[in-house]
């Protein structure tokens, strides 16, 4: 199965009905015995690649007050999906674009690749279990400059992170990952879903604690002054002042 993000004209960005889409695809697929992989991947257009800009901003503050963010909910089902998850990303790769490669079993990417945890900087927390996978995968000085500092990184750091499987050119990239979900496709399915399973074990209920402790972090930070007056910037095309909190 492939899953693309197709929204080229706003850069990706996801919204609270994409996420539930989202949601709902990789169910069906941990349902269909079909199914043996799944491919995640972006779309391009007239500027170049694009996996995906992160969450739709605009949508994101239109929520109904005390309804929870339709990316909060997407993230268990990621990070608890069964199946072999190969992700194929050229070009921006901002906020969830980054922390769901982190649940991917390979992602392979582009030298135009652009990563970045930039929720700091939106006076909000990082999600999917990132505060702890990120530490985990590269060590806590790596975590903590891309989490606090939440700087643009490119394709050469995230393999160097181990986030990355391979950088390769643009034009084999969704070859390249259509060549390892077919061969995972082509393996024994319950030996896979075990396998992957057991490369998990060690570490799945301390992914599950971080994904509860980081929402109910990220629900918070939502409702706070800082992130108003971070989104209130971001829309007015100003530098945020976070000058006068403490």
């Amino acid at each position: 199965m492939c899953i693309g993000f197709n929204r080229p004209t706003k850069k990706n960005a996801i919204t609270g009905e994409m996420y539930r889409t989202l949601s709902a695809a990789l169910k069906e697929a941990s349902a269909d015995s079909t199914v043996r992989a799944v491919l995640i991947h972006g779309t391009s257009d007239a500027t170049g690649g694009t996996f995906t800009a992160g969450n739709d901003l605009a949508d994101f503050l239109n929520l109904p007050q005390g309804e929870e963010p339709a990316a909060l909910a997407f993230l268990p089902v990621l990070a608890g999906f069964d199946k072999p998850l190969v992700a194929a990303v050229d070009g921006l790769a901002v906020g969830i674009g980054t922390t769901l490669l982190l649940h991917c079993d390979f992602v392979y990417c582009t030298p135009a690749t652009k990563l970045s945890l930039p929720f700091i900087n939106l006076g909000l927390v990082p999600e999917a279990a990132s505060t702890y996978l990120l530490a985990r995968l590269a060590g806590y000085p790596a975590a903590a400059e891309l989490l606090m500092l939440g700087e643009p990184f490119g394709a050469e750091r995230a393999k160097g992170l181990g986030l990355v499987s391979a950088i390769v050119a643009p034009e084999v990239l969704m070859e390249t990952a259509l060549a390892t979900a077919a061969k995972l496709a082509q393996k024994p399915p319950a030996a896979m879903r075990l396998t992957k399973a057991l490369i998990k074990r060690s570490f799945a209920d301390a992914v599950r604690e971080a994904l509860t402790a980081e929402s109910a972090a990220f629900g918070g930070q939502m409702r706070s002054p800082e992130a108003k007056e971070a989104m209130t910037a971001f829309f007015e095309k100003r530098k945020p002042d976070f000058s006068r909190f403490s």
